[in-house]
This record gives C-alpha cells, structure tokens and sequence, in this order.
C-alpha cells in the first residue's frame, strides 16, 4: 500500500471560546473552531468573500494550554493532521472531519503584541518572551485583505 500525507496548516480566528473536557479515564481534551476567510471571483469575475468554519480538536498538554490561554477571536495557526470519525445520534449515523492539532501558535498575544506556540511536547510549550528574532523563529506576516494574484508566487 502506498503511503499518505495528511498535513494540515491553518490560519484563522477563534470562533467560540474552547471547551476543556475529560475522558472517561481522565485524559484532557479540547475543541474549538476557527474562521478562516478566503476571497474568490464569481462568474460575474467580482470578488466575492467567504468563510469556512474548520472543528479543532487538541489532547492532553496542549489541550490544557488551549483551553487556558485562548479565548474567542484570538488568531492561532494551527497545524496537525485531518481525522474523520462517525457515531449514531437519535438513530441517525452522523460524521465528521476535524483537525487533530499537534501545534497551536498563538498569532497574537493577550496584549496583541506577541505570539507563542503550544505543541504536543511539553518542552516546547512555552510563551515567547522577548521580541527578539531567533534563528529559528518563523514570521508570518498579514498580507491584508487583498486577494492573492496567483502569477505573484514564485514556485
């Protein structure tokens, strides 16, 4: 059988604050969603806008940091991996397709000036303390509310 790849990275806003439950054998997990505005030409060639909602679901650690630190209309990147998962509810069968995050960074900070990531890994889960850029550090940068021209990118 050939491998896959189910990578996920998003971009968006809170939608509700999250909510931070327990399995029936303790284990912390918790949701919450995200807006994610997009721009696109109609066939009239205007430009229209729209919003996809997109179910987050994070575990243990990180499900704990999420639930602490953020709070509805904070932007997060989030990356992980796609998971579907189906279950009976008043006789019908429903299903759903979600984000199983592995990675949460907070794009902007309780003051709206810093960011900081959360991850599986507890080593990681620390605030970003000083504004000075590490080696490492990846900048995002808000491109506005302009559409993107698809000939303006390089690859």
């Amino acid at each position: 059988m050939a491998r896959s790849v189910n990578q996920v990275i998003l971009m968006g806003n809170l939608t509700r604050d999250p909510e931070l439950r327990q399995t029936p054998n303790g284990q912390n997990v918790c949701g919450f969603s995200i807006a994610l505005n997009r721009s696109y030409k109609d066939a009239n060639d205007e430009w229209q806008e729209a919003t996809d909602y997109i179910d987050i679901v994070a575990w243990g650690t990180l499900a704990e940091r999420v639930a602490q630190y953020l709070s509805k209309g904070r932007r997060v990147l989030v990356q992980g991996r796609l998971q579907s998962r189906s279950w009976e509810q008043d006789g019908a069968k429903r299903s759903k397709v979600e984000v199983l995050a592995n990675d949460v960074t907070f794009l902007d900070g309780r003051n709206g000036s810093d960011s900081s990531s959360l991850s599986q890994e507890p080593e990681e889960v620390k605030p970003a303390k000083s504004g000075k850029k590490k080696e490492k550090d990846i900048v995002i940068e808000d491109v506005g509310d302009e559409p993107i021209n698809l000939d303006d990118i390089p690859f």
